[in-house]
């Protein structure tokens, strides 16, 4: 079992604990895509206006989403890919990033992460462990993405309760959507990052057998040495108390620099499917087997009793998905089953090769979806879903014990549009069975808990003069606990704390309001939003003075929360000549989280400005941005600050082929000045900062 020394155990433990931290289901506005959303048969083909989003499969224009959208597609998805979910996100508006290292970075939606998020492929839960542990990676390759969407407001109640941070949903055209013109369609990417000497690549095959049916296979590759940082190691307070100390060893840890121990890693992925097509029927079946072996960033104790232990992780996760999309005559247009299982293990192997613990889980989810005709302007979506998770841990870190989650949802998001009014309202009934093993349980005698929660959404835009929108939308939350929260009693190392549940929990609840402001003309695009949430049985961690096996302890209790934050993006064509187009882009975003009679939670972004000067001439474009996180010194009680940091990208695309405009050449060069950065979200920013000077080269073709 992972060891640490008390002091950095409960810096990291507390910030883990109070990760949760307050968002709303309400967490709606109207925000402009901020990248293409390609037809999902083809990522690399150029899209044009009007953007379009798919929710469970469903195409929509961003601009009639109610709720806050971010799309990334076609070339940016191409400049921004990276082997996680989190670091391709996180130039997004309101997203950071959990970063434990270049291969773990789950994304952090306006301060959330953890259990009050979901990430989906197609619509599906990713059916992994990653929500439990910092240590965990999301088993969601981005490499095979065709696009990806963030979602906020009632869209969200279309996945579960446990979205009420928003919902990123990988778009991705593994189970076929159209037969190809061609008897043969492929598309591809690599590249090849230097401050890991990283290599990635992913290859898509579709082959049509007759007219209607699709064989399609695809796999990915990628890996990566230590990661090459721009400074020091551990953090300026950490390298303080190192240097401080009387240890030699200690010591030298005060003066590390370069390369990021432990952070080394290697995945494969492979997937086959068959689907049958005719016209607006689609049904189809896909097979994924996922492997990834990847180290932990190394979290140096300044303790000289205390062993660093070198952790790696072996994923295995064999996948199973299913669609069917029928056409329906009459009040319903399209009738849609969507579902997948999961099997999926990990082993954490420690730095004498032997194994600490092993993680298992099965699980399923199925979902029924029926799309209404829109008529007279009214549409909208309703449905069923059921979730069935199975988990149980072997080894040493038992802070879980087996269990098993049974959740059924009843929803529905229905709009309304009027001329310049569009209103939107969602509900969801959702109700959750948790129970657990009693054996390694203290004081839960039955070891079960059902909850039922229900959320409610509604909303509005209006366009007060063309080319202006405002809108406005208010929502009343529910979340039953987890079973980490409920059921958990003992070491976890991946958290680095001794965990306890509270059995008595009772469900989360929330009510919050978005108000946002748009502008979209051939002078400027803008979107202005606000946001705020009031919990009530907010979620929490707190540590109670003991320690057991060198771990503090922390126990789960509830109380409330206050959750502020906005978001303002813009564009500007500067100037059009030659041939030639310029424009400026700009970005803000912060986000602010108060837990009554605590303080401030840990692991909140800070403010953080963005701005970029992009050109285009021909089949050439170019990009040079510039990156602003201020320092974060709202922290929790045992959280340390984070300093500010400044980046500076820069980036040229290539279109060699006229005739083929699909075919991308990219170069970009990443924190060109080599600085140290860290980002105040991570668990891990005082032991593993962002990588330093990166350049990185990426081909993408569809043929």
């Amino acid at each position: 079992m992972r060891r640490y020394s008390v002091s950095t155990a409960m810096t990291l433990a507390l910030a883990v604990g109070l990760t949760a931290s307050a968002a709303s289901a309400s967490d709606v506005g109207v925000s402009g895509a901020t990248g293409d959303a390609p037809a999902s048969d083809s990522v690399a083909t150029p899209v044009t206006a009007p953007k379009e989003i798919i929710v469970t499969g469903t195409r929509r224009r961003s601009d009639d989403v109610l709720g806050d959208v971010s799309v990334l597609g076609g070339q940016e998805l191409t400049n921004q890919l990276r082997p996680t979910l989190g670091e391709t996100l996180a130039h997004q508006p309101g997203v950071s990033t959990s970063g434990s290292g270049p291969n773990v970075a789950r994304p952090v939606l306006r301060g959330l992460s953890g259990e009050r998020l979901r990430i989906l492929t197609d619509g599906i839960g990713s059916l992994d462990v990653s929500a439990s542990s910092s240590d965990h990676a999301v088993a969601i390759n981005p490499l095979t993405a065709d696009s990806i969407e963030v979602l906020h407001g009632p869209a969200a109640l279309l996945y579960g309760s446990s979205a009420i941070g928003g919902v990123v949903n990988v778009i991705d055209s593994r189970i076929p959507r159209r037969v190809p013109e061609t008897p043969l369609h492929a598309q591809g990417v690599a590249g090849y990052g230097s401050a890991a000497s990283e290599i990635l690549a992913n290859g898509e095959l579709d082959v049509p057998l007759g007219e209607h049916f699709v064989v399609h296979g695809d796999a990915n590759y990628t890996r990566n040495d230590d990661l090459r940082t721009g400074g020091y190691i551990l953090s300026a307070p950490l390298r303080a108390e190192a240097a401080a100390s009387a240890d030699p060893d200690i010591r030298s840890l005060a003066t590390l620099k370069g390369r990021l121990p432990n952070s080394d890693g290697r995945g494969f992925e492979a997937a086959g499917s068959l689907a049958y097509i005719d016209g607006g029927l689609n049904v189809g079946l896909s097979v994924t087997r996922h492997t990834a072996n990847y180290g932990v960033p190394v979290r140096f104790s300044l303790d000289p009793e205390v062993e660093a232990e070198r952790t790696h992780i072996d994923v295995h996760q064999t996948r199973y998905d299913a669609r069917a999309e029928v056409p329906l005559a009459g009040l319903f247009s399209q009738l849609k089953l969507r579902g997948g299982y999961s099997d999926y293990n990990h082993k954490e192997i420690g730095t004498d090769g032997g194994i600490g613990s092993q993680v298992f889980s099965k699980g399923a989810e199925g979902r029924v979806d029926l799309v209404q005709r829109d008529r007279g302007g009214w549409g909208g979506i309703s449905g069923v879903q059921y979730l069935d998770v199975r988990q149980h841990i072997a080894g040493d870190e038992q802070y879980l014990p087996p269990t098993q989650q049974k959740a059924a949802g009843l929803f529905t998001v229905q709009h309304l549009d009027k001329g310049p009014l569009r209103l939107e309202a969602g509900a969801r009934f959702e109700r959750n069975d948790l129970t657990a093993d009693a054996s390694p349980v203290v004081g839960n005698p039955d070891l079960e808990r059902r909850y039922s929660t229900l959320s409610l959404s509604a909303g509005g835009t209006y366009a007060v003069v063309p080319g202006w929108k405002v809108g406005l939308n208010m929502a009343r939350t529910e979340r039953a606990p987890s079973t980490d929260e409920i059921f958990a009693n003992g070491p976890h190392g991946g958290n680095a704390s001794f965990e306890r549940g509270e059995p008595d929990l009772r469900p989360e609840r929330s009510i919050g309001f978005e108000a946002s402001v748009k502008h979209t003309s051939a002078a400027f695009d803008l979107t202005a939003t606000v946001y705020g949430s009031h919990f009530s049985n907010f979620i929490y961690q707190v540590p109670t003075g003991e320690v057991i096996d060198n771990l503090p302890v922390y126990e789960f209790r509830e109380g409330t929360a206050r959750y502020t934050g906005f978001e303002v993006e813009a564009d500007v064509p500067l100037a059009a000549f030659a041939g030639t187009q310029i424009k400026l882009e700009g970005v803000a975003d912060a986000t602010r989280v108060t837990i009554r009679n605590y303080g401030p939670a840990p692991l909140i972004p800070p403010l953080r400005l963005q701005g970029a000067l992009t050109g285009k001439h021909g089949p050439i474009s170019g990009r040079v941005e510039v990156e602003h996180d201020f320092a974060q010194r709202r922290t929790a009680g045992l959280e340390l600050p984070t300093s500010g940091f400044t980046l500076v990208n820069a980036g040229v695309d290539w279109h060699p082929i006229r005739d083929r405009p699909d075919l991308t050449l990219s170069l970009a060069a990443n924190n060109i000045f080599d600085v140290e950065a860290r980002r105040s979200t991570s668990l891990l920013k005082d032991y593993a900062p962002l990588p330093g000077r990166d350049i990185r080269l990426t081909a993408r073709f569809n043929y």
